[in-house]
């Protein structure tokens, strides 16, 4: 599989993303935003709408994290999620979720369509689908709560590509876009109303006077009265124990010319493994995007497999395609499915987070934007209680709590308890895995030219011994989905610092 930069060519390539410089001083704001997707961008171009001054802070390049990753959609329909809703919350707020994502997909096609923004955006229906009898009657539950809902759908009993299944429940008036094209004019906008926005940023904790300070790693302080972390993971967690109550997951993308003829609309199956599809443009022809094969991030096994897999669904059951492209996606989900949307904890009001968007980051990043934005104007949000951090629904969240936490005890024992059965020497140029050394397991990769970079396997979170991730050169956490570059630097949390530095060579 390529390299992280080399397998995000189709969505960076394609969209013009401006530079923008590192924050080189102490100043005030009316509100900081730190994270630099999808959420971060649309709450600080609603707040700048409204006239106060906001500075986003990106700890690297802004679209540079799960936003630039994503398939896109933009849709109220994210699986078979209604029928739990109405289960787990009941009818109102079932249908509570529904509007506040549809009305996040109108605004976003409303604004597009008034801006004027080149952004490919395209209007389509969102397709579940079922290929065997079990998931048939989930479908067929989902329909029922959409009947109860009165969600506008209609049904189907074939695809209009040669994947046979059982059923289909079509959702109507969705959508999808390119996500950086579309942000990349919303960045503008903020800058044209006053806004700031800064790169290279690293913010690394926060403090609470009369107004709220967020500290950089480079010593610099931003002072605002409210704070919005938009970042995947919380980076401060103001003992709110995210850790405990996000279950992370990686899934994976092909992605490349198609040959065939264009089906229109936008799909999911409810069969496990998953998979997703939708068709766009691409360089003047038409793309396809699959995606699914997901798995709790550090395990799962050989992650290239998980690409084979897609690759060969893509060519036995759609048609044909040249899949240029491939890569993965990170992506959080809560204990009941509900996104956490609100103040961080109930003793830190005025610092709002968003996550836990379950792979649907575009409708449900623009619905927190919209959402916090009303927070932080004092405009009444009842309706949003349903999405605050501090819930707890005691069916599903006792329930997938014990999961999580027993799955995470489990890898905690597994990993102290294994050792590694090649020596350091064995190791080839351009492969990394835990490597026998001076009589201990540590983590290493040797590069190209044999210079070797080596760690100290232990999470520097919780203690996990971390797994390596052979698709993307990364050690990956089993335990809460900490991500660590090959010279051990943090690419996702909930761990702060890198990974502990092995001079290999002191001893030879």
């Amino acid at each position: 599989m390529e390299t992280n930069h080399e397998r995000e060519a189709y969505w960076r390539d394609s969209a013009k993303i401006k530079d923008f410089p590192a924050l080189d001083e102490s100043r005030q704001t009316d509100v900081t935003v730190v994270g630099g997707g999808i959420t971060g961008l649309t709450t600080a171009y609603l707040l700048s709408q409204k006239g106060l001054r906001v500075t986003v802070i990106e700890a690297s390049e802004i679209l540079s994290g799960t936003t630039r990753y994503t398939t896109a959609k933009v849709t109220a329909q994210h699986g078979v999620i209604y029928d739990e809703l109405i289960e787990h919350f009941g009818i109102e707020k079932a249908r509570q979720f529904f509007d506040h994502n549809q009305q996040a997909v109108d605004w976003i096609r409303q604004t597009v369509q008034q801006k004027g923004w080149d952004c490919d955006f395209e209007d389509h229906e969102a397709w579940l689908y079922a290929s065997s009898t079990p998931s048939l009657n989930k479908l067929l539950d989902e329909q029922k709560a959409y009947e109860k809902l009165d969600i506008p759908f209609r049904t189907a009993s074939t695809l209009p590509f040669d994947i046979p299944i059982k059923g289909a429940l079509i959702m109507k008036n969705q959508a999808q876009f390119h996500p950086l094209k579309y942000l990349a004019h919303m960045t503008e906008e903020i800058i044209s109303m006053g806004g700031q926005i800064h790169e290279h940023t690293k913010a690394v904790d926060i403090k609470e006077d009369d107004d709220i300070q967020v500290e950089m790693e480079s010593g610099h302080v931003l002072s605002s009265q409210h704070v919005v972390i938009a970042t995947s993971y919380p980076f401060w967690d103001a003992a709110g124990l995210y850790f405990a109550r996000l279950e992370v997951e990686r899934s994976y993308i092909v992605s490349g010319v198609w040959t065939g003829e264009d089906p229109g609309g936008m799909y999911l199956s409810v069969d496990s493994p998953s998979r997703s599809i939708r068709f766009y443009d691409h360089d003047g022809k038409r793309g396809i995007m699959v995606g699914g094969d997901g798995h709790k991030t550090g395990q799962g096994g050989e992650h290239h497999q998980h690409i084979e897999n897609l690759k060969e669904f893509t060519h036995a059951q759609i048609g044909p395609a040249d899949l240029t492209y491939e890569w993965s996606a990170q992506d959080n989900i809560t204990l009941d499915k509900l996104p956490y949307i609100g103040s961080i904890t109930n003793r830190h009001p005025r610092v709002l987070v968003a996550t836990g968007f379950r792979k649907w980051g575009m409708t449900q990043g623009t619905m927190a934007a919209q959402i916090m934005t009303d927070q932080i104007l004092g405009v009444s949000t009842e309706s949003a209680e349903m999405y605050e951090p501090s819930r707890f629904k005691a069916n599903p969240s006792i329930k997938q709590g014990a999961k999580l936490n027993a799955d995470t005890a489990f890898e905690l024992v597994k990993g102290k308890l294994e050792s590694a059965s090649v020596d350091l020497e064995q190791l080839s140029p351009g492969k990394g895995g835990s490597v026998k050394w001076n009589g201990k397991t540590i983590g290493a990769y040797r590069d190209e030219t044999g210079k070797v970079l080596a760690v100290d396997l232990t999470c520097t979170h919780m203690g996990c011994e971390c797994n390596w991730n052979e698709s993307e050169n990364s050690w990956d956490c089993p335990c809460h989905g900490s991500r660590f570059a090959v010279d051990g630097e943090v690419l996702n949390g909930p761990a702060l610092k890198p990974l502990k530095v092995i001079d290999t060579e002191k001893d030879r």
